[in-house]
């Protein structure tokens, strides 16, 4: 089916060449926002403690429902990935020591030490 030049020009088909890059290429990614990595100094206060853990990726969803059903239990900040630091207040610390034993062994959770100073 041939088009004429008039309504090649009409419809806006008339003297376009291809863009510079691919149909299927993605604009990058904007890193800096993530370059800041939290740390734990400024999330802590009087009476808490705090956790760093690492699982896989997949399952940082899973570690924030159990801690989100667990009310009051502990706060949980994700840092990348699965690098986590999970907070307490320390009266609850025997609570959050027994649920990361359990992470420990039900998804491989790897628990650093105390890290509240």
């Amino acid at each position: 089916m041939k088009i004429h030049a008039a309504a090649k020009h009409l419809c806006g088909i008339a003297g376009h060449s291809k863009p510079d890059k691919p149909d299927n290429a993605v604009a990058p990614v904007r890193r800096e926002r993530y370059a800041k990595v939290v740390t734990v100094e400024p999330l802590m206060a009087e009476g808490l403690c705090s956790r760093r853990v690492t699982v896989r990726a997949r399952d940082v969803v899973y570690v924030k429902g159990i801690f989100e059903a667990s009310e009051g239990l502990g706060v949980l900040f994700s840092k990348a990935g699965g690098d986590l630091i999970i907070s307490a207040h320390a009266s609850r610390l025997a609570e959050l020591d027994e649920v990361l034993r359990d992470l420990t062994l039900e998804i491989g959770a790897i628990v650093e030490p105390d890290t509240s100073g």
